[in-house]
């Protein structure tokens, strides 16, 4: 009964020393003064109208959307594809492949940036859209690899065989039958992707140019020249965006539950 209580007590220290700082920087995005300060001076809503209401940081929440959507379906299909020639094989080659695709999460973000830079810095692809949204589709490519490669593991191989016997073709089958199948896998890795790319700040930093500064690398700017609650209304904002993220993650992962059970 002590140890249990124990237990307890030390997953609330530890969740309220991850949370606590977090819940702190809420209450000042509603600050009515253009320092951070407690007790705050008053509450006011000026820090979310400058931040939604035009200027920098929408741009930079636009191009974070819009990199943010064109690298996660580029990185979905890539790794549905990965994940349909990788399932059920075996073999050094296979186990090769697979780290060589789960690199991008497996070593520093900053090697992945540098070897980015150096690889389209030639090709003219630094400072423009298109160079960006392929280095997000590198490290976001692995998160929906896994979701979907565990689902085609998982899945039974006489689904599709029997939607041959029945006079399918290859890609009635995979329509029909594997597709619907692995649909909520590919969903909850879009949303792993969305966010990996979302919450980039080391790529965007010697990828990106002036027009393609995206929402985590303008708060570093700020970050760095001048601090205002202006960025804790954008942290606020990034909070519930990722809170959103993660419900919808949840819903997802319960539905694919719920199907494999009806299977």
């Amino acid at each position: 009964m002590v140890r249990t209580w124990l237990y307890r007590a030390y997953c609330a220290g530890v969740l309220a020393f991850l949370l606590v700082p977090i819940a702190a920087i809420v209450p000042l995005s509603f600050s009515s003064g253009s320092f951070l300060t407690y007790p705050l001076p008053g509450l006011s809503l000026r820090w979310y109208g400058e931040v939604l209401g035009g200027g920098k940081w929408l741009t930079a929440l636009g191009n974070s959307l819009f990199v943010g959507t064109v690298a996660t379906l580029a990185a979905v299909s890539l790794g549905t594809l990965a994940a349909l020639g990788l399932a059920r094989r075996r073999g050094p080659l296979v186990a090769a492949l697979k780290l060589l695709m789960l690199s991008p999460m497996i070593v520093p973000v900053i090697l992945v940036a540098v070897g980015s830079y150096f690889f389209l810095a030639p090709l003219s692809l630094t400072a423009s859209y298109s160079g960006l949204i392929l280095a997000h589709t590198v490290i976001a490519a692995p998160f929906a690899l896994i979701p979907v490669l565990t689902a085609l593991e998982v899945l039974d191989p006489n689904l599709a065989r029997a939607a041959a016997a029945c006079g399918a073709t290859p890609a009635t089958a995979f329509r029909r039958v594997t597709l619907p199948a692995i649909m909520p896998a590919m969903a909850s890795g879009a949303l792993f992707a969305f966010a990996a790319s979302f919450d980039d700040v080391v790529i965007a930093l010697l990828i990106s140019g002036p027009g393609q500064r995206t929402l985590p690398r303008e708060m570093f700017s700020g970050l760095r020249d001048s601090i205002t609650p202006a960025l804790t209304a954008v942290a606020t904002i990034m909070i519930v965006f990722s809170t959103t993220l993660f419900l919808l993650m949840q819903a997802v992962q319960r539905r694919a539950r719920r199907a494999a059970a009806r299977m």
